[in-house]
């Protein structure tokens, strides 16, 4: 059965994925590290212990194929990719073959530009309508998994 993981450290729509997922009656397992720790109802919390990518490496050995994992991190999107799930950022977008290599690139030419002492934009404040746009692209995801 398809389940839903979520990458819990920083995700702003922890309760959105959990309510979508309720809606179609997956389980919903949040990953996060000490320093990050969350309980909410309807999920499965997961602590691992902090370290770099720590999280990201447990997670990735949980996801099973046609599963769905929640993560603004490209490295983890592509692993997820690698083992035939589908992976969702926090604005509803969809990481695919199609365009993660784009998007690792361009985080590479970011921290090339970092490590040289420039400074990048941050991401914009979130809106209310940015919660909705991916729960409705979630939901969407969901049915065509459903449908396949």
């Amino acid at each position: 059965m398809v389940k839903v993981l979520i990458d819990a450290d920083g995700c702003p729509v922890v309760d959105q994925t959990i309510a979508a997922a309720r809606k179609y009656n997956l389980d919903v397992i949040l990953l996060c590290d000490t320093s990050h720790e969350m309980y909410r109802e309807g999920a499965e919390t997961v602590t691992v212990s902090k370290g770099p990518d720590a999280v990201d490496f447990v997670l990735v050995n949980r996801v099973k194929k046609g599963d769905i994992v929640v993560t603004q991190d490209y490295g983890l999107a592509a692993m997820v990719l690698a083992k035939q799930g589908y992976p969702i950022d926090q604005n509803g977008r969809l990481y695919s073959e199609e365009n993660i290599d784009q998007l690792l690139h361009g985080r590479h030419i970011a921290k090339k530009i970092r490590q040289g002492g420039g400074r990048m934009k941050g991401p914009k404040k979130r809106k209310p309508e940015d919660n909705e746009k991916f729960t409705v692209n979630l939901e969407g995801l969901i049915e065509s998994i459903a449908a396949h």
